[in-house]
């Protein structure tokens, strides 16, 4: 309708848009290729809500009762990191548990995307938790090296590349402690075929277009490698992959369910998995899931291969640790000395703090450290000593293993053999009905 003569102009919708100010909110991230906890209206970077994940992915939160039930299934403490909440969430672990109470097999199953020359200390969380998991269970391993999937990934990477990268991380994996008789390293460049390319298209045969592109968020312009790598992922979840290690009774060993320790970004893959598994007359596989360790930036953000300072690498000098750490590592605490002593710091959002969580054994002297830098009874400079300290041991430490593997070591641990486990000493026997 046209305006009354003498009248102002009548105020569109699209005139008062234009003059409220633009809201610089954003939602939170979390897939396999990116992670963000997202933005407010002021444009302040916000932490990944785990909550929220836990809720749309359908995932379950670790309980203190399914806590004290591993306790009492295994006779082992659990890890810190999952007495404190970094190892959050699963997937049916109450029925690897189950099984692991009766004697019966299962295997674990992690992996790598290999991207850069040396691992950063974030990528060392799930590798940390699951050598742990397998000296706790006395069970097989495979870890799956998917230069297939970076190299399709990014366009930065050529093969040649993914397979250097391959190399080196695969020298990290192991230094990281794991047992080599019963553990199978392999790359997916070097190692699909056979009995594993089968269950890739088994699984390839089931999952649509349109449930990739919900899952993942691709588009037409994603190349059809991205689309097909969900069932190359979802290959490895099955036993009868590796014939080397479980045998050729396809019947039997379709039955062995694997534990997946991941960080939460890569549980999109297996939730296609799971809808499939049982069509096809597998177990659906278990996982586990870990929280993030933060960037040095501050919470909200994932440690980058990409980014030198956003992360504290696995062959950083003791003193680049130190630079890095008393430089990059945003502080939770007030501006000022006199501030802290006064308001404290907010320990949720200080990254030295945080990774003291993750690094920390003791559970006394965090706690203590925790009370001590929210009363102003320490300051940044002390918790980032801490920090720097507990840090530069754990890389030290690292390096050292890293030395010793060889060639030949990493030749051995990729090469397809027979795997040598005990599994639970003591299992509850079921007598079978008569």
């Amino acid at each position: 309708m046209a305006d009354e003569p003498g009248q102002p102009p009548a105020l569109t919708t699209l005139s008062l848009a234009e003059q409220a100010p633009a809201s610089k909110a954003v939602a939170q991230i979390v897939t396999p290729f990116d992670v963000s906890g997202g933005v407010d209206e002021s444009g302040k970077l916000l932490p990944v809500d785990y909550d929220k994940l836990v809720r749309e992915f359908g995932a379950t939160r670790i309980s203190k009762e399914l806590l004290e039930r591993f306790e009492r299934v295994t006779g082992r403490r659990p890890h810190r990191f999952m007495r404190r909440g970094i190892v959050f969430s699963h997937r049916d672990l109450n029925l690897i548990l189950d099984r692991y109470e009766k004697g019966q097999p299962f295997y674990l199953y992690t992996g790598r995307g290999p991207s850069s020359d040396s691992m950063h200390v974030g990528h060392t969380i799930p590798f940390e938790f699951t050598k742990w998991l397998q000296d706790v269970f006395d069970c097989p391993l495979v870890i799956m090296l998917t230069d297939d999937e970076k190299y399709m990934h990014s366009q930065k990477i050529e093969v040649d590349d993914a397979k250097r990268y391959t190399k080196a991380n695969a020298m990290d994996i192991i230094a990281v402690g794991f047992d080599m008789k019963k553990t199978f390293i392999f790359s997916d460049f070097d190692f699909v075929g056979g009995a594993f390319y089968e269950n890739i298209c088994r699984m390839a045969k089931r999952i649509t277009i349109n449930s990739v592109r919900g899952t993942f968020g691709f588009n037409d312009s994603n190349n059809v490698g991205e689309f097909h790598f969900c069932a190359t992922q979802s290959a490895t979840a099955f036993a009868t992959s590796f014939p080397h290690i479980f045998g050729t009774d396809r019947k039997k060993v379709s039955s062995i369910p694997c534990l997946i320790p991941c960080a939460i970004d890569q549980d999109p893959y297996f939730r296609q998995c799971r809808e499939h598994a049982e069509k096809m007359k597998y177990k659906k596989p278990s996982l586990i899931h870990a929280i993030f360790l933060p960037a040095l930036q501050g919470p909200g953000s994932k440690m980058s291969a990409s980014v030198d300072t956003s992360a504290i690498y696995m062959n950083d000098a003791p003193n680049r640790i130190k630079n890095k750490i008393n430089k990059y590592a945003f502080s939770g605490g007030q501006d000022t000395a006199e501030l802290q002593r006064q308001l404290g710091a907010n320990t949720k959002d200080d990254v030295s703090f945080q990774y003291l969580t993750f690094f920390l054994e003791d559970d006394e002297e965090l706690e203590r450290i925790r009370v001590a830098y929210e009363k102003g009874e320490m300051l940044t400079g002390e918790v980032k000593q801490k920090c720097i300290a507990e840090l530069q041991t754990y890389v030290q430490s690292f390096q050292e293993r890293r030395t010793k593997v060889t060639d030949e070591i990493v030749a051995e641990f990729m090469r397809p053999r027979a795997l040598e486990w005990k599994g639970n000493p003591n299992p509850i026997v079921v007598e079978k009905k008569k």
